[in-house]
């Protein structure tokens, strides 16, 4: 090769790089295309990040709408709440997203699984419960269930916006959204609301005014686009309802086996949100009964509402069914003792005894013989019956002391003539004690009591032994010493010795003995 030549293929190689360089540097729009691949990215993740946030938000927004239906609360926020979700969209699957999910079909079918296999063996069962795979279905199907409840309430409201303009009256006059959207259903595109066949759909009274009210309704037709989101919806919301049977019925099939006690005090229901409450069962057993009946408890938004209707310091044991069954009077009264025995119960179940649930079985009873104890009737007085007019008195029994007894309190005949007043005469009134007391008839007697007699009975008794000491002498004096004072009619007062009396009267009594026998006037006796 010559010179030249090695200089031309140089210089073409030089010109070679001269094109890689500026290819390199001079081209633009590969940077330009990298960085908005890097922004779109970005934008896309944050658009991630707020549909994220809107969906969790949601979500909270229909379980709050669902534990409110639970628990037959709910107010005009939760009305309001209901208003905007269900006008947030015309389609009822923008709406409906718990039931268009993936989550509730996986739950579903998990659910179908668990059930066609064998039920676990609580004895089994070593450990934590939380780390069966029944207990975590449980809790998810616990949780799914208040948000379908939720949703239902928000379909309902979206059947109603959308079917008023066909039939604005049915909306007062069926208030379950079941029958509601069964309804419909029976209506479909008829003209004539008044002869469709709503049998076994609603009960006859309400049939019959739902006839009668359809014939004089100012709706209109509906177009077939319309019929069609409606029955859209119709047919969401009964699959709703039958979803949440379905996670119902498992729930109370698979609770006895997991908290066997405290689904027998409380039920399987209220036992398994207040698992799902306290973040597992270990955890709810950790929690005093003072606190268990506060779990779940409603926090309302300071939004202007009036709060006369709230209840404060209730939770999921006050809207159980234990406790609603009870008089409103004593609901309180029942949430305390039905919180004391769910405390108690979960810690046995905690501890994996009493696996029957027989503890449970007892608590419960004990709660409903207490309930039944409030309930009763307070006894009444009994009014007892007045005597037959015509009965006497009754013969009371009696005897020698006890008349004797009461002699000495009968009132004499000079207490009952002073008690006496004669008609048309006035009382001589007399100051006994600084008190005027009237004399009544005293001294005024007339009949056979003409004067004041005092009875024997009326007299203080003396004891037998002390009558000869209280005896009076034979001549009337009163002794004094060896002598006594005697009035005679003959001589006056005269000083007498009453020794000398007697003996005189020996004396002379002696003296008649001596003269009958040895006198000398006696004669002798005859034989």
């Amino acid at each position: 090769m010559s010179f030249d030549d090695d200089l031309l293929a140089d210089l073409n190689d030089l010109d070679d790089l001269d094109n890689e360089y500026s290819g390199e540097v001079a081209n633009p729009k590969t940077n330009l295309q990298e960085a908005d691949e890097l922004m779109n990215d970005s934008d896309l993740e944050d658009g991630n990040d707020n549909i994220n946030e809107n969906t969790s938000r949601e979500k909270r927004e229909i379980s709050a709408l669902g534990e409110a239906s639970s628990n037959g609360a709910i107010g005009e926020e939760h009305i309001a709440l209901i208003g905007r979700l269900a006008s947030r969209s015309s389609s009822i699957r923008s709406i409906a997203k718990v039931r268009y999910s993936n989550e509730l079909a996986l739950l579903l079918n998990n659910i179908t699984s668990s059930q066609s296999a064998i039920d676990i063996d609580r004895q089994t069962i070593i450990g934590r419960i939380e780390d069966s795979p029944d207990y975590q279905l449980v809790l998810q199907a616990n949780d799914i269930s208040t948000q379908i409840a939720g949703e239902v309430l928000v379909v309902h409201r979206f059947l109603v916006d959308h079917y008023k303009v066909r039939f604005p009256e049915l909306e007062t006059l069926v208030r379950n959204p079941i029958d509601y959207a069964r309804t419909i259903k029976a209506i479909g595109a008829a003209k004539d609301i008044t002869k469709v066949e709503l049998e076994g759909i609603l009960p006859n009274a309400t049939r019959m005014v739902v006839t009668v009210t359809a014939s004089t309704t100012v709706g209109r037709v509906l177009e077939t686009e319309e019929l069609q989101r409606i029955e859209e919806a119709c047919d969401c919301l009964l699959e709703l309802v039958d979803s949440k049977q379905r996670i119902v019925s498992f729930i109370e099939s698979r609770m006895p086996l997991i908290a066997p006690n405290l689904t027998a005090v409380v039920g399987s229901a209220a036992a398994a949100r207040l698992i799902v409450e306290a973040g597992g069962l270990t955890a709810l057993s950790k929690i005093p009964a003072c606190n268990i009946q506060v779990l779940g408890k409603t926090h309302h938004s300071s939004t202007g509402m009036s709060s006369l209707t709230t209840k404060k310091h209730v939770g999921i044991i006050y809207y159980s069914e234990a406790v609603r069954s009870v008089p409103e009077d004593f609901r309180n009264k029942m949430m305390r003792k039905l919180s004391a025995k769910c405390a108690l119960a979960v810690r046995i179940d905690a501890q994996h005894e009493s696996v029957d649930g027989s503890v449970g079985k007892k608590f419960r009873e004990e709660l409903d013989a207490q309930v039944e104890k409030l309930l009763v009737a307070a006894p009444t007085n009994e009014v007892k019956p007045l005597p037959i007019p015509d009965d006497g008195p009754k013969r009371r029994r009696g005897g020698r002391k006890v008349r004797k007894a009461r002699e000495q309190f009968m009132p004499s005949e000079l207490q009952k003539q002073r008690d006496r007043l004669q008609f048309g005469k006035f009382q001589e009134e007399v100051v006994v004690m600084d008190e005027m007391e009237g004399s009544g008839m005293l001294g005024h007697s007339m009949g056979r009591v003409r004067a004041t007699q005092m009875s024997n009975n009326k007299k203080p008794k003396v004891a037998k032994k002390y009558e000869k000491y209280m005896r009076a002498p034979t001549s009337g004096a009163v002794t004094s010493g060896l002598a006594s004072i005697a009035f005679t009619p003959t001589q006056g007062f005269e000083i007498a010795n009453p020794q000398s009396n007697s003996d005189e009267h020996k004396n002379k009594k002696a003296k008649t003995m001596h003269d009958r026998y040895f006198g000398s006037s006696t004669p002798f006796l005859k034989k």
